[in-house]
């Protein structure tokens, strides 16, 4: 038996001031808007997780505007466990409001095993949309992205599954992850040949890890694609939660896969706290002036946030409080990122 087959569905009415508040970025240069906020399902939504925990930060991130839910196919544990919830919970929930939300999925990394279970293949992208539309319990997704580039499979093959996926009506829009500039540029070209444009790119992007600067975003504006952030928070290093030490509820703890110990060094340490001292003055928390930061950017269409509760979920709504950096706030954040 699955930890989530005694999940009580109970009934879900949507807030009527969900649109008060929210503030919306236009995608690139398409006709779609995305709110400044996206929730990701990376986390939280497996089958060892909380269902009710996962539906009630759906509940709340909805409640306040967010209407992108983001997932991949092989978010859980286990791989296509996140897509599964979803699922249940769309059926509950969310079917009602399907036209209100933007749902995006992706494939590129593992997924089953063998040869045709990850990358960038035609035979791969084709099979895993099928799969994922198959557990999520929807007819077609609003963006499916390549998750990663393939260094092996011509671009020009993948790129012309992702427009055979939007053809077959499985997906509205196509995005792309984690490409480097001169490929992501090269990317756009091959799919404006095929007319399908390539909607937006989801890269890492924190005040700690800022790759992007170095070209990428100069190309997604030249060509008029969307950005959406992950990790604004840098696994939860621009946040509060180890200025003390290592708390035992701690990803760092209970996932050790993307943030170990060894990671946070003195100098490290230093830099977060000189961060925290400035968000304090701004009337924020780290992670709300973290994200913030990002959004600064207008090339940055929307950031994808995560969240163990509802409560941190308001939390990084609060970020949409103060988005504005004087001068002299942006030479001191300069300082220590």
């Amino acid at each position: 038996m699955k930890i989530n087959d005694k999940f009580d569905p109970g009934h879900y009415l949507a807030s009527d001031t969900r649109y008060d508040k929210m503030q919306y970025r236009r995608c690139g240069k398409s006709g779609l808007l995305l709110p400044l906020l996206s929730v990701g399902l990376w986390h939280n939504f497996g089958h060892t997780d909380n269902l009710e925990n996962g539906r009630n930060i759906l509940r709340t991130s909805f409640d306040h505007g967010i209407t992108h839910f983001d997932l991949a196919n092989n978010y859980g544990p286990p791989y296509g466990a996140a897509e599964e919830n979803f699922g249940r919970l769309f059926q509950q929930d969310w079917k009602p409001y399907r036209d209100e939300l933007i749902l995006s999925t992706k494939a590129g990394w593992d997924m089953w095993p063998g040869p045709y279970g990850t990358l960038g293949s035609r035979k791969y992208l084709i099979a895993s949309i099928d799969q994922s539309l198959r557990r999520m319990g929807v007819d077609y997704v609003d963006i499916f992205y390549h998750h990663r580039p393939d260094p092996d499979t011509p671009l020009e093959e993948t790129m012309a599954a992702l427009d055979q996926i939007v053809r077959q009506g499985k997906a509205l829009y196509v995005g792309i992850s984690q490409y480097q500039p001169a490929e992501a540029d090269r990317a756009v070209e091959i799919l404006r040949s095929l007319g399908t444009p390539l909607l937006i790119h989801q890269p890492r992007y924190s005040m700690f890890d800022r790759w992007v600067e170095g070209g990428l975003l100069d190309v997604l504006e030249k060509q008029g694609v969307g950005a959406i952030a992950f990790s604004p928070l840098e696994q939860g290093i621009l946040t509060d939660k180890y200025l003390k030490g290592v708390p035992e509820n701690s990803r760092m703890v209970k996932d050790g896969r993307y943030l170990t110990k060894d990671k946070l060094t003195p100098e490290l340490l230093e830099k977060v706290q000189h961060l925290n001292e400035i968000a304090k003055q701004r009337g924020q928390s780290l992670a709300q002036m973290a994200v913030a930061w990002l959004l600064k950017d207008p090339r940055i269409t929307t950031v994808l946030v995560g969240a163990s509760s509802p409560k941190q979920m308001l939390e990084n709504i609060g970020c949409l409080d103060n988005l504005e950096f004087s001068p002299t706030e942006l030479n001191e954040i300069a300082k220590w990122i």
